[in-house]
């Protein structure tokens, strides 16, 4: 990230771009495991047996979003063709002067969602991640934008619920992947594009102590510089024991997911076994 930003930054972003062919050919002519996981994933969500042209395109996907989160993080959004789907959904919670959860996954962008709320709402999100990514992704902020570190909070802290709370208190939203396991943490089973995968409980648990709205969201790559938000609120999501809400609300994120790999295939960026 930090190459790329320092790239980006000098050479602008069209120019930036051209590099990205370079990259991702490398990556499929080098990187076995990621080509073999997205050839499984691509074959799934298409429906049909996926190509070369098909693994390089998901590739390039991931790559010209990591570019475009460089100018993200500096409050460029202008430069971005964004049509966002669900305002409404926000506006409500907004309004009510509460704060919510926003549910997403490694698939498309969700800098362009925090970017979008920023620069339009004045909105405040929040990242929740595990204690190791937030420390990576805090380094990557203070080279790029160092305001935006202190946008972190990292799970598994004495204090994380405190800080949580305290964020949606003010009226934040808090913005939590809720796709990718990560070893020690409990997981449910759930039935993802014609399989049984497991799906992480702690971010559902979160949202099911705290009882506040949780909106789904997803920045979905459209090519060049156009991206697709979507807003869903899920339902169920405050009402019923702790333990029904959580396996409701995580049903639900699975299915809408599918629905969106479906809908936006090569925007998927777990590079590897998912259904291991």
């Amino acid at each position: 990230m930090r190459i790329t930003a320092w790239l980006a930054l000098a050479l602008g972003r069209g120019t930036a771009r051209l590099l990205l062919y370079p990259a991702c050919l490398y990556y499929l002519l080098f990187a076995r495991a990621a080509r073999r996981a997205s050839r499984e994933y691509l074959r799934r969500a298409l429906g049909r047996d996926a190509g070369v042209a098909d693994i390089f395109r998901q590739f390039h996907a991931f790559a010209a979003t990591t570019l475009d989160r460089v100018f993200l993080l500096n409050g460029r959004i202008g430069r971005f063709d964004v049509r966002v789907h669900g305002q409404e959904t926000v506006d409500c919670i907004v309004a009510g002067g509460q704060g919510c959860f926003l549910l997403g996954a490694h698939m498309g962008s969700f800098e362009i969602v925090r970017a979008l709320g920023a620069h339009a709402r004045g909105l405040t999100v929040s990242r929740l991640m595990y204690e190791h990514n937030g420390r990576k992704l805090a380094s990557v902020f203070n080279a790029i934008n160092p305001g935006l570190s202190q946008q972190i909070i990292s799970l598994g802290e004495p204090d994380t619920m405190l800080k949580v709370e305290a964020a949606l208190a003010r009226g934040e939203m808090v913005g939590m992947l809720a796709d990718r396991t990560i070893e020690g943490d409990g997981t449910l089973p759930h039935a993802f594009l014609g399989q049984e995968a497991g799906f992480p409980a702690g971010p559902f648990r979160v949202a099911a102590i705290l009882r506040r709205p949780v909106v789904l969201m997803f920045g979905l790559y459209r090519g060049g510089n156009r991206y697709d938000i979507h807003f869903e609120r899920l339902e169920g999501d405050e009402a019923g024991p702790r333990e029904a809400r959580l396996r409701r609300m995580q049903a639900q994120y699975v299915a809408r997911l599918e629905h969106y790999c479906r809908n936006a295939p090569y925007n998927w960026f777990n590079f590897y076994d998912f259904w291991r």
